[in-house]
This record gives structure tokens, C-alpha cells and sequence, in this order.
């Protein structure tokens, strides 16, 4: 693979977050479909990216082709998450495409949307991925610890404020 370019994600981005979040919910085996993705709340919220609360985020791209994606939504408490912690933490969400995986690709965008969070002085961000999935030991390398009391739900935090 030669060296990726990135870019910012726009609200116009909705068709890829759609695709990110069916893989991301498919990561083990193909249990859900695009149409639940449109129509289950608990899903669709990750399709929704809103800049003017804070939302970022940044597409990895080989050509014109879209081959990952990092994004941080500010989800607020009455339409949480899964990986919500508080309305100060955003959720950040990982897709690389399954072509692509193992390259070191996931660590750039992942680094990236930490250098954003930092620069934007946040506290933090939050996340929460499923046992088994290979994707926590890339969150645990980039710092990401389990909440205390929230291991069950896979519910990881990363810190921007370094003691």
C-alpha cells in the first residue's frame, strides 16, 4: 500500500459513516444490515456527524478511495452511546477496511483524532468495543484504559489531561 492521504470528514460523509458503522457492528459476523443501521436509534446515531457541537473527525484515502475513518461525535446523554461516559468525553468510533487492516493504518487515525482532542483541549474520549474484537489491543497500545465498573460493556477512556 503506498502512503494514504487524509482528509477532514464533512456532514456530507453520511453514506461512509453508514458503511463504517455496518462494519463496525459486523466485525465478527454479518448480524445486522444496512437497513438496521437507517432505522435502529442505537445505530443510526453513529451516522449522524454534526460539526457545530464538536464533532471531527479524518478519512483515510488511497487514491479516491475511501479506506478508513476516525470520528468523535459529542453524543449527548439523552441519546448516549455505547460507549458513553459523560456529556464532557466524546465517543470516538475506528473503521479501517478489512483490505487495509494490519498496516498500522488504524494507529494513524487513531493518533490523529488524539492530537485533535488534544488540541481542542478536551478531556478525553471515550469508546467501547466488544470482547474478542482485536481493535482493544490497538485502543490499549494508544492509552485507552477500561472505565472501572464498565469492563462488561467493553467501555474504554482515554485521557488527554497526561499527570
Amino acid at each position: 500500500m503506498s502512503s494514504p492521504s487524509f482528509r477532514a470528514l464533512t456532514a456530507r460523509d453520511s453514506t461512509l459513516l453508514g458503511t463504517a458503522t455496518l462494519a463496525n457492528l459486523n466485525w465478527s459476523a454479518v448480524r445486522f444490515t444496512m437497513a438496521d443501521v437507517r432505522t435502529r436509534p442505537d445505530f443510526a446515531r453513529y451516522t449522524r456527524f454534526v460539526p457545530t457541537r464538536g464533532d471531527f473527525g479524518f478519512v483515510a484515502m488511497a487514491g479516491q478511495r475511501d479506506i478508513g475513518l476516525v470520528w468523535v461525535l459529542f453524543l449527548p446523554q439523552h441519546d448516549a452511546g455505547y460507549g458513553f461516559v459523560s456529556d464532557q468525553v466524546p465517543e470516538l468510533c475506528l473503521w479501517v477496511h478489512r483490505t487495509e487492516r494490519g498496516r498500522g493504518l488504524g494507529a494513524a487515525l487513531l493518533a490523529m483524532a488524539q492530537a485533535e482532542a488534544t488540541a481542542r483541549q478536551l478531556d478525553g474520549l471515550s469508546l467501547s468495543v466488544e470482547a474478542g474484537n482485536r481493535a482493544r489491543r490497538l485502543y490499549q497500545r494508544a492509552g485507552f484504559v477500561h472505565v472501572e465498573g464498565r469492563e462488561a460493556d467493553g467501555i474504554m477512556l482515554w485521557s488527554a489531561i497526561q499527570y
